[in-house]
């Protein structure tokens, strides 16, 4: 069994040179490929989520409006862009000029000198106007006050589920469902000789990936990862509640397959008509209400993150860009971020393909475009008001020394939370219990857990 990274970003993260030297890096940001003579090629790396394949689409447009940039993105599946990019940035490396980053790490880069200021560029760019980002998420992005990455987009979770399944079958979705509820609405809809399940939830591995829903209903539960004194909480009763009320739901009303399901798979699940409900990202819902890519639209509910003991339950989250310190490029790639985060494009995006497509949860401004206000009218006040009501700071029932809701403020939590997650996900496949499962998680967390309560370990983690 590989030890648990212990040793704290940047140490943690020093071997990663050696892996970074044998990298074959066709795309180093660096001089210009083609296009216009003497233009500064930037060299962004994106994750592969269907928001990013529009602005991917919509560059032409930032590229005529800036003839001396081009750009180039290196767009990679979520789970793999977070390790290339965190051991890109940690070591220094100018192979990307621009990164696609989160509320997880913008605050602990920024600590550790690794991402730019964007406070002041963002400050002087005439009509940009940072202070339309909605608040949460701002000061999800931010260290010491000032932004250190800029928000794509923002969520937090919620439930969506079939209206039409849920009339036909006289069943009534209270606004703020419990997760008792929920089951027990899974049982009736769960109608696998017609290809229906009756819930979909992640559970394919990843810490962004099964950990996401599962953290919610861990905290939601009562259960949490540590006490104030870092000692490990995965074996203990209100944890094992949970883990083993997701696992038995998703094992027996949920997606075929749910041990390979992601947020993609699952968006495609039930966009096809394939699930009567799906717990994930408020971002979901511009995909499910575009007819270019949904068979349900019109007929989508959205309720609130189901609970149990705790009064709310849902994360919070931005897919962000930053720009590291060891670019060369700043002022273009600040031009690029400035352009991609902008309520301009935005417009852009709702004009050229289509309004229900608008990229969810960043600006304020966005909920007071008419035609976002029409396509939205479902689920726009359910995706602000779940945004507002995330609480990271305090998560669950006891307190914690961490902040997060589906992750934990501690650069460890990367290789730790994909550990657990692969546990999971083998109980979820049958391949293990639950019981043997957050045993072993156990002990990774447990192994995080001495570090913390080392003397050089006591002021916790980092602050905002």
């Amino acid at each position: 069994m590989c030890q648990l990274i212990r040793a704290r970003w940047p140490h943690a993260l020093a071997a990663a040179v050696a892996v970074l030297s044998l990298l074959a890096s066709g795309c180093t940001g660096s001089g210009a490929i083609g296009g216009t003579p003497g233009a500064t090629t930037l060299t962004v790396a994106i994750v592969a989520n269907p928001q990013m394949r529009d602005v991917e689409t919509l560059t032409p447009a930032f590229e005529r409006s800036h003839p001396g940039v081009r750009v180039h993105y290196v767009t990679l599946p979520e789970n793999e862009a977070r390790q290339k990019i965190t051991e890109s940035v940690a070591t220094g490396s100018r192979e990307f000029d621009v990164v696609m980053i989160s509320n997880y790490e913008t605050p602990m880069w920024a600590r550790n000198g690794w991402l730019t200021d964007l406070q002041p560029l963002a400050d002087r760019t005439p009509g940009y106007d940072p202070s339309d980002f909605i608040g949460p998420i701002r000061r999800a992005l931010s260290y010491r006050g000032r932004l250190y990455s800029v928000p794509f987009y923002g969520e937090s979770s919620f439930l969506m589920y079939r209206k039409d399944l849920f009339a036909a079958h006289h069943l009534t979705m209270p606004p703020h469902p419990t997760w008792r509820q929920v089951a027990a609405f899974a049982s009736r809809l769960h109608d696998p000789r017609h290809g229906r399940a009756g819930i979909c939830l992640r559970g394919a591995p990843g810490w962004g990936q099964v950990l996401a829903p599962l953290n919610t209903v861990i905290n939601t539960f009562g259960g949490r990862w540590y006490d104030m004194r870092w000692n490990a909480q995965l074996t203990s009763p209100a944890v094992q509640r949970a883990v083993g009320f997701y696992v038995g739901l998703v094992r027996r009303d949920g997606e075929p397959a749910a041990a390979t399901a992601g947020f993609t798979e699952c968006a495609t699940h039930f966009a096809q008509g394939n699930a009567a409900m799906w717990y994930d990202a408020t971002s979901a819902a511009g995909l499910l209400e575009d007819p270019a890519s949904s068979k349900v639209v019109g007929r989508v509910g959205y309720a609130a993150a189901p609970v149990e003991v705790t009064a709310s339950s849902g994360w919070l989250y931005s897919w962000s860009f930053g720009i590291p310190t060891a670019t060369v490029h700043k002022d273009a790639a600040w031009q690029f971020i400035a352009w991609a985060t902008s309520r301009d494009y935005i417009k852009l995006v709702g004009r050229k393909l289509g309004w229900s497509r608008l990229l969810p949860g960043s600006r304020e401004s966005t909920y007071t475009i008419p035609q976002y206000r029409k396509v939205s009218r479902p689920f726009g006040g359910p995706t602000l008001a779940a945004i507002r009501r995330a609480d990271p700071e305090h998560p669950t029932v006891q307190p914690v020394p961490y902040t997060g809701v589906q992750f934990l403020d501690i650069p460890e939590f990367q290789d730790l939370g994909t550990r657990v997650s692969q546990q999971i996900n083998a109980a979820i496949a049958g391949q293990q219990s639950v019981r043997s499962a957050l045993d072993q998680s156990q002990q990774y967390a447990q192994t995080v857990g001495r570090g913390y309560r080392q003397p050089s370990h006591q002021e916790g983690p980092h602050g905002r």
